[in-house]
């Protein structure tokens, strides 16, 4: 059964996720060449970063994006990592490029009042930095970073809507991550599931409240959702 008891409704504001979702992982794969890791090796990396992320989300801890991407690169190499070639890769995320359809995406909302803002996953810090460099309209969350902000835990999503002023059921989420989704989902917010990464949404969980092939479309779809009455 779906969280809205009337049915979802156009959101009053957007938070998007970061990584793979807004800015594509993919360019990473030259600074693991450049760090002398082969790049086959990223796969792992990011697979292994989300398995101790989600374990934080359950049992918490002063982590943060920074310390858990490290403590994985280590990991992967068997600590046989240099510590430069750790600041190759990370410091490779801050400069990660949007996707071609962010800027359009954002516009529409935009120009609908909507407020966007990124809830990222633990990542304040290189949110914060990516949006500078970048120059998407996008608001950094105050709780992006620490302890209390792994997802698919529910309180980084209902943070986020205490920070915007609305409630979780006027606030959409669009992500490209089933994971994602199901989180939103299940704290209430409106959910959007962008096809651009995984292709087909995850059957082990809940369908998101609308799909769409890339961000632009997903926003739309979140757009055009029916006014509360």
């Amino acid at each position: 059964m779906p969280p809205h008891a009337h049915g979802p409704v156009r959101p009053a504001a957007l938070v998007l996720d970061a990584l793979d979702t807004l800015f594509p992982l993919g360019p990473l794969e030259w600074r693991f060449r450049e760090a002398g890791i082969p790049r086959v090796l990223m796969t792992r990396w990011c697979d292994h970063l989300l398995r101790d992320a989600f374990a934080l989300s359950l049992l918490g801890g002063e982590r943060t994006f920074e310390d858990v991407a490290r403590g994985s690169l280590r990991d992967i190499t068997g600590n046989q990592i240099a510590p430069a070639a750790e600041d190759v890769i990370i410091n490779g995320i801050a400069r990660l490029e949007p996707r071609r359809e962010a800027a359009s995406a954002l516009e529409a909302a935009h120009e609908r009042g909507v407020r966007t803002a990124v809830l990222g996953h633990g990542d304040g810090e290189q949110v914060r930095l990516l949006l500078e460099r970048s120059g998407l309209p996008l608001e950094a969350l105050a709780g992006g970073d620490g302890p209390s902000a792994w997802k698919p835990a529910r309180e980084p999503y209902l943070a986020a809507a205490r920070e915007l002023g609305v409630p979780p059921e006027r606030l959409g989420l669009v992500t490209a991550h089933g994971w994602d989704a199901a989180g939103g989902r299940r704290a209430g917010l409106v959910t959007g599931w962008s096809a651009h990464l995984e292709g087909r949404f995850p059957s082990v969980f809940p369908s998101p409240d609308v799909e769409g092939r890339d961000l632009a479309q997903t926003v739309e779809r979140l757009l055009d959702l029916p006014e509360p009455a």
